[in-house]
């Protein structure tokens, strides 16, 4: 009986060990309204011949309207081109209960900034705002992500999405796989 009690109490308290706390950039609440956005969150990183590219996202959420912030940097001392954002811009999101999730971007044209650093590196920051389609939050909560697709103004790219990375850039470990089902809790 008192192995029952101990197996039911370790499995009842799981859950609360395992849940993600929520780190936030800004959460502001005032007469305007409530504004949260979290923490860039890397979900994809590609170190290969000289050339590095990560992509970071963060939730945020306006007045209770929630968005995916998208930031693709890249890295290299060869040529880059420009991934652009337009109001054709998709996001998708291969889960793995097989459903695909789209995120549309909003309504604004990014090509992002390049930067020369002192070491001879081309950087390019873009960045996109992508809105939730009904019933996406529901789905990403329910399932870990396998595969994101971005569309941009001229080529699609796929990412594979990692169950855990340890990244070479700041050695931190992160788990970009479940990034939706730990964190979308953020901007309820």
């Amino acid at each position: 009986m008192k192995n029952t009690i101990l197996a039911f109490l370790l499995i009842a308290s799981f859950p609360v060990f395992s849940q993600k706390d929520c780190e936030y950039s800004a959460n502001v609440k005032d007469s305007l309204g409530v504004y949260k956005l979290t923490k860039e969150y890397l979900v994809s990183e590609k170190n290969f011949a000289g050339k590095s590219e990560y992509i970071f996202c963060s939730l945020v959420s306006n007045d209770g309207f929630p968005a995916l912030n998208v930031q693709l940097i890249q890295k290299s001392k060869e040529f880059l081109s420009a991934n652009c954002f337009d109001k054709s811009s998709k996001l998708y999101l291969q889960l793995q209960n097989g459903k695909i999730v789209t995120l549309l971007h909003v309504n604004k044209e990014s090509c992002g900034s390049l930067i020369r650093n002192d070491e001879g590196f081309d950087n390019r920051v873009t960045m996109g705002t992508f809105m939730f389609v009904k019933g996406a939050i529901e789905e990403l909560k329910s399932s870990p992500v396998n595969l994101m697709r971005i569309k941009f103004l001229t080529s699609t790219d796929d990412f594979i999405v990692k169950k855990e990375i340890t990244s070479e850039m700041n050695q931190k470990v992160y788990f970009p796989e479940t990034y939706f089902m730990d964190y979308l809790k953020c901007i309820d």
